[in-house]
């Protein structure tokens, strides 16, 4: 029996941006630490992609591009996380990067991540996350330390599901102990 695409499970891509873990210079614990959340917090069944590519604005694109859009060797995101890349240092173009191929830009993620991160450090205000949806995929940046994912993930993870759902990507579901996913009663 093939799976249709109502059972197939959800592709969550993550996204490692670093100059340095993409040349092996630097371990990645962005991505090991995102994975890790998700594995702890979705129960449904997924499929997670992982990636590490060098910082640069029209690289960056190209990949979120690839990812949402989906190839003969790998289906089309539903859900992408970008770590890395949304500071101030010269080199931190992804937000500039997302914004080149998202549709739709959502800036609430950005200001909840940034607002709960404040109650933990005072150079949260210098994060430039944000998130939004090119066709039926989410894009979401957060933060490279794992300490730091967990908070703005925390912060921002009970909509995500609900999100999906309106652009018609996969359904996801949650540990209500951890995260309960928000979807109004119909």
């Amino acid at each position: 029996m093939t799976q249709t695409a109502q059972t197939a499970p959800a592709h969550i891509a993550i996204v490692t941006v670093s100059d340095r873990a993409s040349r092996g210079e630097y371990e990645d614990k962005g991505g090991p630490g995102a994975e890790d959340w998700l594995r702890a917090t979705v129960t449904s069944p997924v499929q997670i992609t992982r990636r590490i590519i060098p910082d640069g604005r029209a690289n960056v694109a190209a990949t979120l591009r690839d990812l949402a859009d989906g190839s003969a060797d790998l289906p089309r995101a539903d859900l992408i996380l970008i770590t890395g890349g949304t500071g101030p240092a010269p080199r931190d173009e992804t937000p500039e990067a997302m914004a080149d191929v998202i549709e739709k830009e959502l800036p609430g993620f950005g200001e909840e991540m940034r607002r709960a991160s404040l109650r933990e450090v005072p150079t949260a205000i210098l994060s430039r996350q944000s998130a939004g949806i090119r066709g039926a995929t989410l894009m979401i940046t957060i933060p490279g330390k794992p300490s730091a994912i967990a908070t703005c993930l925390d912060a921002v993870f009970a909509a995500v599901p609900y999100c999906l759902d309106l652009i018609g990507a996969a359904r996801i579901e949650t540990d209500p102990a951890r995260i309960k996913a928000f979807r109004p009663k119909t």
